[in-house]
């Protein structure tokens, strides 16, 4: 079947077309983005994306018509069931968007609306490391921290779309802050949370005289990132370890909870993991072992997101295709 997927971001926006059979490989077609901020208002940015579908097709060399639905992926908060954006945090003006009831009146097709970590869960489920699955969980792992449930087979996003928030939950009273909480499981374990323990690790060496690899000077700990960290701790540096290793144990301590909670098969982690799984992964498992049941513990795997290259289309597309 023929699907369009509306990737819409705070940055860019992009436009796919793709094929996609129960049990085959998704098959993308076409694609074209363009930067956000370059359209004036919310209905004109999806005004310009309904337009594009159509060059979109003609480059894929299919018919409009043909089109069985369109999915879009876009960050919370939203209402999934109402088909309506409700103010994201990255798109200033995006207030109570009633984008899937625009889209159908504008084109004829059926729509679709899911959160971008819904939409990724489902992707994976669909296309990548979870394509099998019966009970999967994704994890963003990047800039935050946030989770698809994927449970008895289909998407659970429960009563008003909050469900699979677990970077909100409190892992530590103290600890780096992540979704407006310190000591929570975003802030320990995403992007901005392993640079907020990298530099307070080297501020500590940087007052007793001492370095670390990714900080020589008090003015390096601006430009700490998780991407500087993790490199230094890759060649070796003792500091950048550690900071990888108490990412880990949190990790291990927050998936605890998960496994226990849902018993699922299958934990797929992108962002950060999907980049430095053997920095995390050893101290997560540790702790896994010690704080989860046994018998979930044993069933369930966890491995890195398969889909790394555009994976805001293959979410779009998972939410069209999932529709059907």
């Amino acid at each position: 079947m023929l699907y369009c997927g509306f990737d819409i971001g705070g940055t860019k926006c992009a436009v796919s077309i793709g094929t996609y059979e129960k049990g085959e490989e998704l098959n993308i077609l076409s694609r074209i983005q363009f930067k956000t901020k370059d359209i004036p208002s919310p209905y004109a940015v999806i005004d310009e994306m309904i337009r594009l579908m159509g060059e979109a097709c003609e480059q894929a060399k299919v018919e409009v018509k043909d089109v069985a639905a369109i999915g879009v992926s876009c960050g919370g908060p939203l209402d999934s069931k109402r088909g309506v954006i409700l103010s994201p945090p990255n798109l200033i003006g995006w207030d109570n968007i009633e984008i899937v009831d625009y889209v159908q009146k504008k084109t004829g097709i059926k729509c679709a609306l899911q959160n971008d970590a819904n939409a990724c869960a489902l992707a994976e489920w669909l296309f990548g490391a979870g394509k099998g699955t019966r009970n999967m969980i994704f994890f963003t792992f990047g800039t935050g921290l946030g989770a698809g449930l994927i449970l008895d087979g289909k998407l659970y996003s429960g009563t008003n779309d909050n469900a699979g928030e677990a970077g909100h939950m409190r892992l530590g009273d103290y600890g780096p802050v992540g979704y407006g909480k310190n000591g929570s499981f975003e802030g320990f374990c995403s992007g901005n949370g392993i640079a907020q323990i990298g530099r307070t690790y080297a501020m500590e060496l940087l007052q007793q005289g001492k370095t670390c690899a990714y900080a020589k000077s008090m003015a390096d700990l601006d430009s700490v990132t998780a991407k500087t960290v993790g490199d230094a701790a890759e060649a070796g540096d003792e500091t950048a370890i550690r900071v990888y290793a108490e990412s880990g144990r949190r990790l291990g301590q927050g998936l605890s909870v998960i496994v226990d909670l849902f018993n699922p098969e299958l934990i797929v982690i992108g962002g950060v993991f999907m980049r430095s799984s053997d920095l995390l992964y050893p101290y997560a498992d540790e702790v896994m072992r010690n704080e989860c049941l046994p018998l979930a513990y044993n069933v369930c795997k966890v491995v890195p997101a398969k889909l790394s290259e555009n994976i805001g289309d293959y979410a779009a597309l998972a939410i069209a295709a999932n529709s059907m």
